[in-house]
């Protein structure tokens, strides 16, 4: 099933409407569709760098937008959908590890999750169930889609084709760099802040179980 739709996915990047199911796929990404836009995003980039960050625009404004129905889902109907779709995504079981960082850390651990493979839509349902400030939500989505999608898009077009072998290379360290020192600044204010111990109820569960 995951197969056939990662084939259906990665055939609209030759589709006339290539940028339309781009919306399409990354909007429904963010709540509840299982292949993430980026294979999508790349072969569209390959084809067209010139077009890339254009590309990237549209996966980041899609998947933001797509997260506000991931939202919507898990504050007002979580218990009718929002838990069948994480029971059908094989997530539910780390829905209380998510619930409880982002009640602890909240914008912070959205930020993260631009670096991680964490599944946006298991955040985007969490942080609506446990009803996160809506404001925070967005700006921190934002920043958070953008990183992933504007990176590539621009890495594209500003060097074409031949980034390709770079990003499938070093994109993985620079996003496990950048995940190192975000997490150390945060813990670093945590701890300077005095709320260091503010997470000590989750720290049975840590940040690898919700991968």
């Amino acid at each position: 099933m995951l197969t056939r739709l990662y084939q259906w996915t990665l055939a609209k990047a030759a589709h006339a409407h290539a940028e339309r199911w781009l919306f399409l796929v990354s909007f429904m990404e963010s709540s509840f569709f299982p292949i993430p836009p980026h294979p999508l995003l790349g072969l569209m980039c390959l084809a067209r760098p010139e077009r890339a960050i254009r590309f990237g625009i549209i996966c980041t404004l899609a998947s933001v937008l797509g997260g506000l129905l991931g939202y919507a889902i898990g504050y007002f109907v979580y218990e009718t959908v929002g838990q069948q779709i994480l029971d059908a995504l094989g997530l539910a079981a780390k829905f209380p590890v998510a619930a409880c960082y982002l009640r602890d850390y909240g914008a912070e651990i959205i930020l993260v999750k631009g670096a991680t493979p964490i599944p946006f839509k298991l955040i985007t349902i969490t942080a609506g169930f446990i009803g996160l400030s809506l404001f925070t939500f967005i700006w921190a989505s934002i920043l958070s889609r953008a990183f992933q999608f504007m990176l590539v898009g621009f890495l594209f077009w500003k060097f074409g084709r031949p980034i390709k072998a770079f990003i499938e290379k070093y994109l993985g360290l620079l996003s496990t760099a950048f995940l190192i020192l975000l997490v150390g600044g945060f813990v670093a204010a945590s701890m300077l802040s005095g709320g260091g111990h503010e997470s000590d109820k989750c720290s049975n569960a840590t940040m690898a179980t919700l991968r």
